[in-house]
């Protein structure tokens, strides 16, 4: 019995492509392990968006490449990287690949000298092969979870953000058929999976790349709507990430019409100075993003807004970066995933010096975590005494408690020692809360 580990690190689409990787290799017969210490094939998925992911790479295959002293073992990596992690990372890896050459990857091992426990299992079927990135996505995936899903309807950006390395790792924006997308969604509600997530990096452009020829993403949305209403099954459909600059009033409009899509909006605004966002190439201003908040709350008055913020980015000021915790303060987001700005190779800031100092950065990220627990705080407040639904998601670090999350994505944890509960639908009292999360009991 052959064994493989994966590692999937970054965001949720290498989670997605995790699972794509996972249903080849079970294909080829390969039995699935989360021990690192008892796999035969170990692989990672991984990040060069973030410098933080990189170092994580680098310790783990040094480890791993130690284990080689003393049992065989294949190593492998794919997902996100820029050209110049690729080659850096090649020497120590038996095998680098592109993410949409995964329909080739029993073929690639095998020239690497390993063969598939399965006899005759040395290649996917040739529908896989017509085109290297349709070929990818007509790969089912090896679910992880029972009844939460990742779909991936988008591949690349076109957004040339200058902090982002995205569009040099996985190339220029293309959608995925929205007849397979469709397939896909009908086929994980019809096997009760209550939160599905559509991913990209840009969602809300979705179908740009072939107008008239595609659906657009508020159509896409609908046709979603429509069909959790013909199949009467319960589910929360969720889409990450959109772009300020293409999220139009037709996309929150669709939200609105339909149950199944959650009312939960992430929404990166990543700097509350113009300048900045100049800077950035985010190609809309404070006032733009302002107008895109305002029809949030008009059109869908209940729902939670989610963003992402830098701070320290090159050549920001503590002038531009007070803008930035004023516009926390106007903005009243639900949660906000703060990152500390790190050059990445292949990004064109990389080329700008990066002058806001190590210590200045985290001074900032501080200042804004403690202004975020505030509003938040504030916000969940709102949540006592009220009943909300909300799925469970597994049991949670307080022993005797389940975890789950809302509609909004808030993350509730409740009495119960009850484990049928996971992955199903309960309505909670919530009776405390903090600024990130809160505590209910089981109606």
């Amino acid at each position: 019995m052959i064994k493989y580990c994966l590692l999937p690190l970054g965001c949720q689409m290498n989670k997605s492509d995790a699972e794509r990787i996972a249903s080849v290799l079970e294909a080829m017969g390969f039995i699935p392990t989360e021990v690192e210490e008892e796999a035969h094939l170990l692989g990672m998925v991984a990040c060069s968006v973030r410098q933080r992911s990189i170092n994580r790479v680098y310790s783990k295959i040094q480890k791993w490449n130690q284990w080689k002293d003393k049992r065989a073992l294949f190593t492998f990596i794919s997902g996100c990287l820029l050209p110049e992690d690729e080659v850096k990372l090649a020497p120590m890896f038996d095998l680098v690949f592109k993410i949409n050459e995964l329909p080739r990857l029993p073929e690639l091992m095998v020239q690497q000298g390993v063969s598939s426990p399965v006899a005759q299992c040395g290649q996917l079927p040739d529908s896989y092969q017509d085109d290297p990135e349709k070929g990818f996505w007509k790969i089912i995936p090896r679910y992880s979870s029972s009844f939460q899903a990742f779909v991936p309807i988008q591949n690349g950006c076109n957004k040339f953000c200058t902090f982002c390395a995205v569009p040099y790792t996985r190339g220029r924006e293309v959608s995925r058929p929205s007849a397979e997308i469709l397939q896909e969604i009908q086929v994980l509600i019809s096997q009760n999976y209550k939160s599905i997530t559509l991913l990209g990096q840009n969602v809300n452009s979705y179908g740009l790349d072939r107008v008239g020829q595609e659906l657009t993403f508020a159509q896409l949305l609908e046709k979603i709507g429509q069909m959790g209403q013909a199949l009467q099954k319960e589910f929360w459909l969720y889409f990450t990430s959109p772009h300020p600059a293409d999220m139009t009033p037709d996309v929150l409009e669709v939200i609105a019409r339909y149950p199944c899509l959650a009312k939960h909006i992430h929404l990166p605004l990543q700097a509350g100075d113009d300048d900045v966002l100049r800077r950035m190439n985010r190609s809309y201003t404070l006032a733009e993003y302002k107008e895109i908040v305002h029809n949030i709350r008009k059109i869908l008055p209940q729902a939670t807004i989610f963003t992402d913020i830098i701070v320290g980015f090159s050549g920001e000021t503590k002038e531009q970066f007070e803008h930035t915790r004023v516009a926390l303060q106007e903005f009243r987001f639900d949660m906000a995933y703060v990152a500390q700005y790190s050059p990445r190779p292949g990004a064109v800031s990389y080329q700008w010096p990066d002058d806001v100092s190590i210590e200045e950065k985290k001074q900032r990220f501080q200042q804004l975590t403690q202004d975020l627990k505030a509003v938040t705080l504030a916000n969940n407040q709102s949540m006592i005494g009220k009943i909300h639904r909300a799925l469970v998601e597994g049991t949670d670090r307080k022993a005797g408690y389940l975890a789950a999350r809302t509609e909004g994505l808030i993350p509730v944890h409740f009495p119960s020692l009850d484990s049928t509960l996971i992955g199903q639908f309960v309505n909670l009292q919530i009776d405390s809360v903090t600024p990130f999360a809160g505590a209910g009991i089981l109606m």
